[in-house]
């Protein structure tokens, strides 16, 4: 195979793989459903979204090759997998409505006095990890990163290959300030409960530059940092992908850890910057960079707090923020960019009166994007919205959800917004509601073992 094909081959069965593992998560945990089952409804709902996001993944990664055999076979044996996979969704989906009518709730059974997860993921006493609000100074990692050699390694694939595997406590990860640049750098999905802490925003950078224009790979391989394992959370990390605005697509960061928590993060990029593959995350205070698609994925994900910044793109190139790939009406995933602030980056915000910036289009037939009590600068574009390609002159799918509730700036009216059918201006408290990190990560019943604060609902 050429260096193209390879890639996408790769792509397919590290993703096929993993698909197969959260079915049969799936699968046990509804075998050993009881009162004391850890997990939920909602956790199976997510493997299931997340196996169907892994097989359109390793499908798109061929579909701009050439026809070939191998690219033919892969297609004739998974051909009947998306129809599988979604009714498994479809099934699960009214057992689990009729399930939460009999029960009063997703979570009966499932949270303890204290509304936290009894063993789920990440489900460590909240006293025990408050460490993310503490100084460093107070803290005790297990293990530390230097590259001047003071610290356990120096490097941070040596400090994640010495994390016990599949650990149900945390293992904490301190990396001094330095930029570190290495090759396939991933807490893999036998790393559970990895918590990486830096010296601060653009102090402790991980950086790269593989992308797919000059390293003939699929967007998947392009990461400068991946997680994968279950319980991931960073804080006070730069993650950078610096190929540039004339690479096409360049990853910084690869997330597919369900439940991963990103505390006061930057992500720095151009194209396809923050790729929020699959599963349950959560972004707090952080900063995000690019240009085009520049967060996109299928997770269901909720950015709150955070500055989201347009660069400069290719001349020609509209700036396009979030490009979300929800393919079934079951499925459920989204992207939720709440009480935050979208705006130019400095070099950006002296060509706004040119150039303007676009809050999404639809990667797939249900791509669900919604923002809620943000600030919008005056460089979004009035319409707000585009079809995926202008170009070919896509017609938009009815069946996607766009919406936008309560939010300000000259950017942030909905006057002249797009006339779909699928766009939302939300005016409804109870509609909103449905998009709240309670209720759409579900994130009261773990995000206070993490120790990072979080907006519960839609103010504090």
């Amino acid at each position: 195979m050429d260096t193209n094909l390879r890639s996408a081959y790769d792509a397919c069965l590290e993703l096929l793989d993993d698909a197969v593992h959260l079915l049969s998560l799936s699968l046990k945990s509804l075998r050993t459903s009881t009162p004391s089952n850890k997990h939920t409804f909602a956790d199976v709902m997510t493997w299931l979204s997340a196996a169907s996001t892994d097989h359109d993944t390793c499908t798109e990664g061929f579909q701009d090759l050439e026809d070939g055999y191998v690219k033919g076979r892969i297609e004739e044996l998974l051909k009947d997998l998306p129809r599988l996979v979604a009714n498994s969704l479809d099934l699960f989906s009214l057992s689990s409505k009729s399930s939460e009518k009999q029960s009063g709730g997703y979570f009966n059974g499932n949270l303890n006095d204290n509304g936290r997860s009894r063993n789920g993921t990440g489900s460590i006493k909240t006293r025990e990890w408050r460490f993310l609000n503490m100084s460093l100074a107070s803290l005790v990692p297990h293990i530390v990163v230097s590259k001047l050699g003071t610290g356990t390694f120096r490097t941070i694939t040596e400090a994640i290959n010495a994390v016990p595997d599949r650990s149900s406590m945390r293992t904490v990860i301190y990396i001094k300030a330095g930029k570190y640049e290495e090759q396939n750098l991933e807490v893999r999905s036998e790393k559970t409960n990895v918590v990486m802490i830096g010296d601060g925003i653009g102090k402790t950078v991980i950086t790269g530059r593989k992308n797919t224009k000059d390293d003939h790979v699929s967007t998947f391989y392009t990461a400068s940092f991946v997680a994968t394992g279950a319980g991931f959370m960073a804080t006070n990390i730069t993650f950078e992908n610096r190929a540039g605005p004339y690479k096409d697509q360049a990853v910084a960061l690869r997330v597919s850890s369900h439940r991963a928590v990103f505390y006061r993060c930057s992500f720095l990029g151009y194209q396809d910057t923050l790729y929020v593959l699959r599963d349950v995350q959560f972004f707090r205070e952080c900063e995000i960079y690019g240009t085009t698609d520049f967060i996109f994925g299928d997770s269901s994900v909720v950015i709150q707090k955070s500055n989201i910044y347009t660069r400069t793109p290719l001349v020609g190139h509209p700036t396009i923020i979030t490009a979300q790939n929800r393919a079934g009406s079951n499925d459920n995933t989204g992207i939720i960019i709440h009480d935050s602030r979208i705006l130019p980056a400095p070099e950006f915000k002296q060509s706004k009166k040119i150039l303007q910036t676009y809050l999404g289009r639809p990667w797939a037939n249900f791509s669900r994007v919604v923002y809620m009590s943000c600030w919008m600068d005056a460089h979004i574009n009035p319409q707000g919205w585009i079809p995926w390609s202008t170009i070919l002159n896509d017609i938009v799918p009815d069946t996607l959800f766009y919406g936008e509730f309560n939010n300000s700036g000259p950017g942030a009216s909905v006057v002249p917004r797009v006339n779909w059918t699928g766009y939302h201006r939300i005016t409804s408290l109870e509609e909103v509601q449905r998009f709240t990190v309670t209720q759409f990560i579900l994130g009261s019943a773990w995000l206070p073992s993490t120790g990072v604060p979080f907006t519960p609902g839609l103010t504090d």
